[in-house]
Parts: C-alpha cells; sequence; structure tokens
C-alpha cells in the first residue's frame, strides 16, 4: 500500500477545555454505565500546529505524551511521520479535559493532514480515551452543553445523546488552585474501582433531573431553574466521591471556600469539574461574573495559588486553519 500524501502544507488546531459536571449513572442497572454531563469553555485551548516531516518530532507542552499519541496513529495506518508543535495547552490534571483533548488534537490533525477518514471517536477509542466520558469528544465536535448516554455493551466511547447552546451572555468564573492537583492516571483508575455503586434510586433521580429540569431550563434560558439542577448534580456527585477526595466535594478546600463564597454572591450554580482541582460559579453576565471575581480577589487576597478566570460557554468545536508552508 502507497502512503498517502499531505492535503494541506501545513495544519493548526486549537481543541477547546471542557467542564466535566457530575456521571448521572454509576449504578448501570439499565446496562449502561456512567453518563456525563459537561460544558464545552471558550479561552482555554489546546493549539498545535502540523505539518509534514522526514521524521516525527513533537515539541512544546507534554510533547512525550503527544508523541505516543502520534506514533500510535502513524504505525495503525502506515502515516508518512509529521512535525508537531504544540503552541498552547490546557493545563493538566485539573479537570478540564487536557489529556483527551490532546490525543484528539493530535489524531485528527494527522488524519486531516494525510487524508485519513477517522472520526473524533475512532481517535478516542485508538489513543484510549473517552472510556468513562463521551464529554470531551461532544466538545471537540461541536461544543456546547453536552450529555452523553453512558458506556453500554460495545467496546467504544459513550454517544452523545444531546447537545445544545449555552446562553451566549452567561458566564463561568472558573477557581483555579494551583498548589492542589486532582486525579489521574492509576489513582483515578483505582478510586473508579473501589467506590461502590451509586445508591438505590439515586441514577434515577440524576437522570429525572438532567432530562427534566437541565436540559428544558437550558432551552428556555432560564438560569435559575438550570442553576438548581446543577447544583444538586454536584452535590449528589460530590458527596458521592468525597472518600476518594479527602472527604469533601471539592478536591481543594481553597477552591471549596471561594466556590461557597461565589455562591453566597448569587452565583446561579457552582461545583467542581471531574476530579477538579478546578471549580466553576455560574453568572448571568460578563459584568456580574467580573464583579463575582473582584469581591472573591479582595476576600482572598492572601491565598496561595488562587487564580480566577471569567470564561464564556464555546458553542462549536475545535478550530481548524490551514497554514503557508
Amino acid at each position: 500500500m502507497n502512503a498517502p500524501h499531505a492535503t494541506a502544507a501545513a495544519l493548526q488546531v486549537r481543541a477547546p477545555a471542557r467542564l466535566h459536571m457530575g456521571f448521572v449513572d454509576l449504578d448501570g442497572s439499565l446496562g449502561r454505565r456512567f453518563g456525563s454531563v459537561g460544558l464545552t469553555l471558550e479561552g482555554l485551548n489546546t493549539t498545535l500546529q502540523i505539518r509534514p516531516a522526514t521524521a516525527l518530532t513533537v515539541s512544546g507542552h507534554d510533547a512525550e505524551r503527544a508523541r505516543r499519541y502520534a506514533a500510535t496513529i502513524c504505525e495503525r495506518f502506515n502515516l508518512p511521520p509529521a512535525r508537531i508543535d504544540i503552541t498552547g495547552a490546557i493545563p493538566s490534571h485539573s479537570g478540564l479535559g487536557s489529556g483527551t483533548q490532546l490525543a484528539l488534537a493530535v489524531g485528527m490533525a494527522l488524519a486531516r493532514l494525510y487524508g485519513l477518514k477517522l472520526s473524533s471517536r475512532d481517535v478516542a477509542g485508538l489513543l484510549d480515551r473517552g472510556a468513562r466520558s463521551g464529554v470531551g469528544i461532544g466538545s471537540f465536535d461541536g461544543g456546547g452543553f453536552i450529555v452523553d448516554g453512558g458506556r453500554g455493551a460495545l467496546d467504544s466511547p459513550p454517544p452523545i445523546v444531546a447537545q445544545m447552546p449555552f446562553p451566549a451572555e452567561w458566564r463561568m468564573v472558573l477557581i483555579f488552585d494551583h498548589a492542589c492537583r486532582g486525579l489521574h492516571g492509576a489513582a483515578e483508575k483505582e478510586a473508579f474501582r473501589v467506590l461502590p455503586p451509586y445508591k438505590a434510586g439515586l441514577a434515577d433521580r440524576l437522570s429525572r433531573l438532567v432530562l427534566m429540569r437541565a436540559l428544558p431550563a437550558l432551552a428556555e434560558r432560564d438560569i435559575d431553574m438550570f442553576g438548581a439542577a446543577i447544583n444538586e448534580l454536584q452535590h449528589c456527585v460530590g458527596d458521592y466521591f468525597a472518600p476518594a477526595q479527602g472527604g469533601g466535594r471539592y478536591t481543594s478546600a481553597l477552591v471549596s471556600s471561594v466556590a461557597e463564597h461565589l455562591a453566597g454572591l448569587g452565583a446561579a450554580c457552582i461545583g467542581q469539574s471531574s476530579w477538579g482541582p478546578t471549580g466553576f460559579a455560574l453568572a448571568s453576565s460578563e459584568a456580574e461574573a467580573n464583579a463575582m471575581v473582584a469581591a472573591a480577589r479582595a476576600r482572598f487576597a492572601q491565598a496561595e495559588g488562587l487564580e480566577l478566570m471569567v470564561c464564556a460557554a464555546r458553542n462549536e468545536g475545535a478550530q481548524w486553519t490551514e497554514l503557508p508552508g
């Protein structure tokens, strides 16, 4: 078989971060396990450039992991080598989906550069991403607010069952604790192995909460009902995962304190993304979000490692740009 030829001199892809707001069903009694809820973010991206080369080379943030991803795809499909330069990165181990977005950016960039017909779900499966959640894949493909249908009998990432635009005026305040890291890798797998299924009836409650409160509220732009649904989801999921993250709903005590402070300032909902430590708070507008941030910065002025960021939702997937040679 002849090796494929490049379809462009160079490409750039910008893959967006996401919030993972919780799992709907860790019981799996209906035959599907997990079921994730999440939101694509604007302004936090993993960005890379790719071009044909005589040898596979990767530079930039997390280059060794990216090189492994690229080598897997190249070997599997007999692709020519490429040069990959990672020029921007989602913070690692922060609960924002950095690993999945890096894998999808690398795999899909190689596929596009060499005309290979692969979907992001194909790439995720090949690179061992999307084992429990499909939110990162949905964010890469189309953005917005995402619900996946959980892992079923098929050995493939969970399918996206709902994907809706998020109101353009709403804002998330992201809460970073740079002195803390969320569970990842072997520790994350062990946590899922030892934690029990949800208590009887909880998955039923959370499924109904997402279907009959969060999604309709989003369709009607009802921030109070949407926020109440996410708050309840976060409380239930946070209590469930507490034994694996120090006994509380949040991995970081600092993020917990800041989030509760923002709730007192009027945030529609607060929570932690995935294993954290990144937290979030929902505001109805950029002005409200900026006022919350100013108040929180004043209140927590002495806190080491704290960063607050106002972020819009992204209602599109990854951004592709063809570059000159």
